[in-house]
């Protein structure tokens, strides 16, 4: 007999939870997918009647796509957990427009990202936003900020407060302005017997710094040459007796720094010494000194101040060649006016004064040659119009009066020289860029005398200046000027005179600068037969080898042809010296 094990009980049991598990598995599916929707509504107080399944929010992603593939589709939004539809739902569109898109830009409301390759991927590709398409154009190429960048950060920015105060060495100063006025006795030895007085601008690597003395700055320079002259009296080379010489020269400029009106002030002092031949040593000075002060954009004042002091060359025509040492003269002044300017046209005015004195001669003898008669004061009045056409050209016209008053009311010859004169030129300033800048004009002058027998003076008046920047190395200056000057000669009421330089200055290095000129002088007395023809040469070189030394050499060949007997004469100068700027 059989026996069998019963499993029916087993087995149904084993139905039986299974069963209860696929239950509680499909009661609990509709229960976690519809909480969110429930929560959702409870939020928005929504009637129960218009519930609509809706995604819950999504978390903000780790990464964010490329600029460029925002909203073109490569990477689209997989479906948030859950919201897979129901049986009869359907699923919910994706929103193209409404709150959705004006918050779609933040960051915390953008649509996650799926890699490429997943299956959301794969998928059909979500609609991008209009607003994400305009806040993120096409990508450019290259860096959108680099010329930005450069400009700000590789551009030269001047701070004046981290700039040194550097100016261009002077080795020299012009004339006092007029450069005749009174007269220049010594207008031949003066031009053509010495070096070329025109400042040297030096690099600004070279260029000395300067003295800070609170809003002035001070310019101080010393030199020192040794040479030799064939010719130290610039007399009759019968008569002339070549020396050693020693020459010692001061220079003094000085600057304001001030933020409206400005004070310049040039001045040079040196003495020339010939062991061989002392009655040739003689001292040199002369400066000038501006002052402009801006009262308004308008209007301003301006004041000048000049002296000259030199020795007369023997032989001149004013001092006979009998005279054995040269006696020295002084010429000072002064000068006022005011500028006004209404629009384009611009009217100034100034008075001037200048004195002269002389010293007395002496002869081989001993006898004394009286020149006291010949000191004298001159006071003039200028008046100029002129009118600005464009920023490079101003016409002017320019009217000039003076009266010449001696001391001495008759000379040692018995004659009245006191006069009066008056001259009108025409011309225009011209400044082209910083290339060229030149001011010419030609007119009449007339001169009457006192005295009677003094014939009256009618000569034409030509003035020219100019300064070319022919290349960043070369620059050219050229000067001129004619005059009346006064003279002693008996019978001759004055001297009509002719005065021109001309400078070429080329830096071959940073240090290294050469400078070749040459003068002209021609002097016509007017009632007697004299006439002198003057010309001279010079080369110079200067070598810096730092901010406050330089090593300067000089040659000048002059000569000089004149209708008085033992006046002509020729010369050579060769000197070489240290230049120290402290």
């Amino acid at each position: 007999m059989s026996r069998e094990r019963p499993n029916g009980g087993k087995r149904g049991t084993r139905r039986a939870a299974g069963a209860l598990t696929l239950a509680l598995a499909s009661a609990l599916v509709p229960a976690l997918s519809g909480a969110p929707a429930l929560a959702q509504q409870q939020e928005g107080e929504t009637p129960p009647s218009e519930a609509v399944p809706a995604a819950p929010r999504p978390l903000r992603p780790s990464f964010d796509a490329p600029t460029g593939l925002r909203g073109s589709g490569a990477f689209s939004a997989p479906a948030p957990l859950g919201a897979s539809p129901t049986p009869g739902t359907a699923p919910p569109a994706p929103a193209s427009g409404g709150e959705d898109d004006d918050v779609s830009r933040l960051p915390r409301f953008r649509n996650p990202t799926s890699l490429p390759g997943s299956a959301s991927a794969r998928g059909t590709p979500a609609r991008p936003s209009v607003l994400r398409l305009r806040a993120a154009p096409p990508r450019r190429l290259g860096s959108a900020t680099r010329q930005i960048t450069q400009r700000r950060t590789q551009e030269t920015v001047t701070d004046l407060r981290l700039t040194p105060v550097i100016q261009s060495p002077v080795s020299g100063v012009p004339l006092p302005t007029p450069l005749l006025g009174l007269g220049l006795p010594n207008a031949t030895g003066f031009l053509l017997g010495t070096g070329l007085r025109r400042p040297i601008p030096a690099d600004t690597a070279y260029a000395p710094l300067g003295i800070q003395l609170g809003t002035f700055t001070v310019l101080p320079a010393f030199t020192q040459s040794i040479g030799f002259d064939s010719n130290p009296d610039q007399i009759a080379s019968s008569r002339g007796r070549s020396s050693l010489a020693l020459a010692s020269e001061v220079e003094l400029a000085l600057r304001s720094e001030w933020s409206a009106s400005e004070f310049t002030a040039e001045m040079r002092g040196s003495y020339l010494d010939y062991p061989q031949n002392q009655e040739a040593s003689r001292p040199n000075a002369v400066g000038t000194s501006r002052l402009r002060i801006d009262v308004d954009r308008d209007t301003r004042l301006e004041l000048e101040t000049r002296f000259l002091l030199d020795s007369q060359r023997l032989g001149s025509p004013d001092l006979g060649a009998a005279a054995t040492t040269r006696p020295l003269f002084a010429t000072y002044g002064a000068t006022a006016g005011v500028q006004e300017t209404f629009n384009r046209l611009q009217l100034s005015l100034r008075g001037s004064i200048d004195r002269s004195v002389f010293e007395d001669a002496q002869l081989s003898d001993g006898t004394l040659i009286r020149q006291s008669d010949r000191n004298a004061n001159q006071y003039g009045l200028r008046l100029r119009a002129g009118y600005e056409i464009s920023p490079a050209i101003t016409p002017f016209v320019e009217t000039f009066l003076d009266t010449r008053i001696y001391d001495s009311p008759v000379d040692q010859f018995g004659l009245r020289r006191d006069s009066d004169g008056i001259a009108f030129t025409a011309g225009a300033r011209v400044q082209l860029n910083s290339a060229l800048t030149a001011e010419v004009s030609g007119g009449l002058q007339h001169r009457s005398y006192v005295d009677r027998s003094l014939q009256d003076i009618d000569a034409p008046l030509v003035n020219a200046a100019l300064v070319w920047s022919v290349s960043p190395l070369t620059t050219v200056r050229f000067n001129q000027q004619t005059g009346v000057i006064e003279t002693s000669v008996p019978g001759s009421s004055g001297a009509f005179t002719d005065a021109a330089t001309l400078e070429v200055q080329h830096d071959l290095f940073r240090n290294l600068s050469i400078t070749l000129g040459g003068a002209y002088l021609s002097n016509t007395y007017d009632g007697v037969n004299i006439r002198e023809r003057g010309y001279s040469a010079t080369a110079r070189f200067d070598y810096r080898f730092n901010r406050w030394l330089a090593l300067r050499g000089s040659y000048i060949y002059s000569t000089l042809t004149s209708t008085v007997p033992l006046s002509s004469y020729e010369a050579h100068t060769v000197l070489l010296g240290v230049r120290v700027n402290p």
